[in-house]
């Protein structure tokens, strides 16, 4: 049976922005592009697919985009899709438009979304974006490596204001509910300690206190500790430090400062990467997939298999931390 030759193609980014979006977005445009495709751009994620609003897009749309944070699309979160009226919507959008696939930009919400369009009929072909690194089904999320260097930079900064103060800083890092942006911020950062959700560590001021004066101990005049936000605690913890010890003790939140910035050679190659597999998956005419990236290939695998794999945070880094740290 002969295949159907692809025509037309939406491409939407959903859920909290991650850098290395619009190289993402770049990629699946002009991949498309090259093989005679239509692309739809559909602005502020399901949103924009609910309510129609949408724009075809060219070549030259997505010039000088790659080095930009965000989402040249915009993004939002949508209520609307988590309602049987609100998905009916999006699915008779998708064939008034005659899409033959939909490209879906995003974190693991937006491929929750992509699974309930999926049952209406519509062809979903997911691309992992988000900082937290918190998909199973990929090793490696769009956005990632930017806020960590966001996060390590950050840190750095307070290592110098801290060493001149002799302070103590509490750093709290993004991730939601995953530590990864946590560990490995603390790892190049060369934090003294690390509180991440995966360890089920409850911040224990005496413990990071023992930390703080054994390292004083030794002549070190500064600390920097880091706190996952799914951990939380961070200005209560600064403020048991210095009213124990008596150690001038600072909290900072990096929050929001970690999704924005240009994305970094490695998330411009990921997004690029990922971008084309997507309309590679589409042109051969693969049904709800999502790209994933393993064991150092790119590869597709079936939606719903993504939600039923399992992935861990290497805890042995956790582990180094703390014998550097010394």
């Amino acid at each position: 049976m002969e295949q159907k030759k692809i025509q037309k193609i939406g491409v939407l980014t959903s859920g909290g922005d991650a850098p290395g979006m619009n190289a993402a977005i770049r990629a699946v445009v002009r991949t498309a592009i090259f093989h005679d495709i239509q692309v739809i751009g559909i602005r502020k994620g399901y949103n924009g697919l609910i309510n129609g609003e949408i724009k075809e897009m060219y070549s030259k749309d997505v010039s000088n985009v790659m080095n930009l944070g965000g989402t040249i699309l915009h993004t939002a979160r949508c209520p609307e899709m988590m309602t049987e009226e609100g998905l009916n919507k999006a699915a008779a959008i998708y064939k008034i438009l005659s899409l033959d696939a939909l490209v879906v930009i995003g974190g693991d919400g937006s491929y929750r979304g992509m699974g309930e369009l999926a049952k209406l009929g519509v062809n979903c072909i997911g691309i992992p974006a988000t900082i937290d690194l918190d998909m199973n089904s990929t090793e490696y999320t769009i956005g990632f490596d930017t806020a960590v260097n966001t996060g390590m930079d950050a840190l750095n900064k307070l290592r110098d204001t801290s060493s001149s103060h002799e302070r103590c800083s509490v750093v709290e890092v993004m991730g939601r509910d995953a530590g990864y942006i946590a560990v490995w911020c603390g790892m190049v950062g060369g934090a003294e300690d690390v509180m991440f959700p995966e360890a089920k560590n409850i911040i224990d001021s005496q413990k990071v206190i023992q930390q703080i004066l054994a390292n004083r101990s030794v002549g070190k005049r500064h600390n920097l500790i880091v706190v996952a936000e799914g951990v939380g605690g961070t200005q209560k913890l600064a403020k048991d430090i210095q009213d124990i010890t008596g150690i001038q003790t600072r909290a900072t939140i990096l929050g929001h400062l970690q999704r924005g910035g240009s994305p970094t050679a490695v998330d411009r190659m990921h997004a690029s990467m990922m971008g084309y597999h997507a309309v590679k998956a589409i042109m051969e005419g693969k049904q709800n997939q999502v790209v994933s990236y393993n064991r150092g290939r790119y590869e597709v695998i079936d939606l719903g298999e993504s939600f039923e794999i399992k992935k861990t945070l290497d805890q042995d880094m956790y582990n180094v931390i703390k014998i550097l740290a010394i």
